[in-house]
């Protein structure tokens, strides 16, 4: 008898239709970081860790626009799936409302509080100085950067993942080029260093929400809300979505703060700890894109499926990616593990930097399946599936009963090496998520059809 995650040549077909350009964009905005960390790390350990810290502050930006968008996804696939384009006009109305809300808190910090909020993270003056600078000029990018994500994961959710990906493609290609021309001051620029990258930061994502905006308007697709479109909104309208959406959005903030605090502990560990699992992370990231993009599709298939009334196959397409997912991560974290010595070689710092990049890399790259079902389960399944308060408990819990305490106690409290601290946060942590994760997805009780109650 085949196995049930073996059959339905059709459902691979979407699903690798759908993971592929989204994976792909993935891959271009981790490359975006890579090419970033790679330059600035010709420049030594200090601005490394310095343009690190700053983008925890984009970082943290990053995970409440991501569950701004996550949650509004959900109805945006769900009204997909029903047909529904008035509805999905009027999500993408509270999706930028909300995010115009969050990017205006944060640009004030990035541009009036630059060295102050990087003196949360660290001590060292000189980090802060040099943070402070990048952080003052990329700050003007986060309310682009909430527009063009709106846009994106509507076009995401909306079976139209190659427009995001494509657009993508272009800014990041912008990005390396003024990358190389303002950090080393090449062909007649001036050499900038960290304000250079902080530019060429800006002036990618100005173009990414130029070209997004053009393509989705001139086009006339259904992420193409007026200003009617995104102001119609009854007020029983608003209730379900914040009902559905505000615990997502409470997920990613209450996440986004635990793997701050992450980053306040190691910068308290070191400099070199912060340069270490900066350039693990930004690896990581990209052995990531593939599943990550999984999960999306994931959300977008039994969010579309259970829309349409087919709860049978979202439950059938949850149960293929519950394995299909962690079998394959497993085979890609093996491959990083085996290339970790050439990776870390191409950055230019100290042996003991290099080495504990390594470990970290390591850890990361071996709890890769665990992390894959469990962004697949929550991301995918249980948001998709509206079951987003579940998905809440899930990850606050994991992060703030498990590792922030575990991190604060054998990183700062005991003086323990970061070879040891991450591992067992990390495996820690996931493993929680993936047996409380394991129990709701066969519970089915995160099956909820929200296009039926709007």
């Amino acid at each position: 008898m085949t196995p049930f995650w073996k059959k339905d040549k059709a459902f691979y077909s979407t699903l690798l239709k759908i993971t592929i350009p989204i994976a792909l964009q993935n891959f271009i905005s981790a490359s975006l970081n890579m090419i970033d960390t790679l330059m600035i790390g010709q420049l030594g350990e200090h601005e490394i860790a310095a343009v690190g810290l700053a983008n925890e502050i984009f970082f943290l930006l990053n995970l409440f626009l991501f569950g701004i968008c996550s949650g509004t996804g959900i109805f945006v696939a769900q009204f997909w799936g029903k047909g529904d384009i008035k509805n999905i006009r009027r999500v993408m109305g509270l999706s930028l409302l909300c995010g115009f809300g969050v990017a205006g808190v944060f640009t004030f910090v990035a541009l009036a509080l630059p060295e102050q909020a990087l003196g949360v993270f660290t001590r060292d003056l000189t980090v802060v100085k040099l943070g402070g600078s990048y952080l003052s000029i990329v700050g003007l990018s986060y309310v682009m950067t909430a527009v063009t994500y709106a846009y994106s994961f509507a076009l995401r959710n909306t079976a139209q993942p190659k427009v995001p990906m494509i657009l993508s493609a272009i800014a990041v290609l912008t990005n390396a080029i003024f990358n190389y021309l303002l950090i080393f001051g090449k062909m007649g620029f001036p050499a900038l260093g960290v304000r250079g990258a902080a530019l060429a930061t800006l002036l990618a994502r100005t173009l990414e929400l130029c070209l997004v905006l053009l393509v989705v308007y001139r086009y006339d697709l259904p992420a193409a809300a007026r200003l009617r479109d995104l102001v119609d909104i009854p007020a029983s309208f608003v209730k379900q979505f914040f009902n559905t959406t505000l615990p997502v959005i409470l997920n990613e903030g209450l996440w986004a703060l635990g793997v701050t605090t992450y980053s306040i502990i190691f910068a308290h560990m070191g400099t070199g700890v912060v340069a270490a699992v900066n350039i693990a992370a930004t690896v990581e990231r990209m052995a990531m894109v593939f599943f990550i993009g999984m999960s999306h599709a994931c959300a977008f298939m039994v969010g579309n499926a259970i829309g349409a009334g087919r709860e049978e196959a979202a439950v059938s397409y949850a149960k293929k990616l519950a394995v299909v997912g962690p079998v394959t991560a497993l085979a890609a974290g093996l491959v990083v593990v085996g290339f970790s010595g050439r990776i870390i070689s191409l950055f230019r710092v100290s042996d003991l930097v290099r080495t504990d990049a390594q470990a970290v890399l390591i850890a990361a790259a071996l709890v890769m399946p665990v992390r894959t079902f469990n962004w697949i389960n929550i991301v995918g399944v249980l948001r998709g599936g509206g079951d987003t308060r579940f998905s809440l408990f899930i990850d606050a819990t994991a992060v703030w009963c498990i590792g922030v305490p575990v991190g604060y106690i054998l990183g700062l409290a005991m003086h323990w090496s970061i070879i040891f601290v991450y591992p067992i946060v990390i495996f820690s942590e996931q493993i929680y998520k993936g047996i409380l994760g394991v129990r709701r997805l066969r519970s089915g009780k995160w099956v909820n059809n929200l296009a039926e109650l709007s």
